[in-house]
């Protein structure tokens, strides 16, 4: 299921309007953020867009980022602290199609090993696959203790 979206979100003294798509697929929502440029008020509203995805039976989240050409620093930032978010609420958080100038900031800032970021959607749901399968162990370990 494809599904056009644009977010409205107002800040003090101006309107901001955030485009991107979303798409349903079995484990994991695709979010293609269709923006050239990730400011930090972009950022800090596909955050809460995002994040009220944890509260779905599908909780996995993959962000297309091919449209991006460039990423703010507090941005990048918000981008890092939304996968840990994730990781904490048992949901995986994959960034796939990332163009080199936002691959570069990210690295300059040293996020870029921390984060899960492939360079295709494909590659975005093998982890997406392998994060649930190593959940499941966990949790069936869990239960065996």
């Amino acid at each position: 299921m494809k599904l056009e979206y644009a977010s409205l979100f107002t800040h003090v003294n101006q309107t901001v309007i955030m485009k991107v798509k979303i798409d349903t697929k079995e484990k994991f929502y695709v979010i293609t953020l269709m923006e050239p440029i990730l400011s930090d008020i972009i950022a800090a509203d596909l955050s809460q867009l995002v994040t009220k995805f944890l509260q779905q039976e599908i909780s996995n989240v993959v962000l297309k980022m091919e449209e991006v050409e460039s990423i703010t620093e507090k941005a990048a930032e918000e981008m890092a602290q939304l996968q840990q978010t994730f990781y904490e609420k048992n949901a995986s958080f994959v960034i796939c199609n990332v163009r080199p100038a936002v691959e570069q900031t990210l690295d300059e800032m040293e996020l870029l090993e921390d984060m899960n970021i492939t360079p295709s959607e494909s590659e975005a749901w093998d982890i997406v696959q392998m994060e649930e399968i190593e959940r499941e162990m966990m949790d069936d370990n869990n239960e065996n203790l």
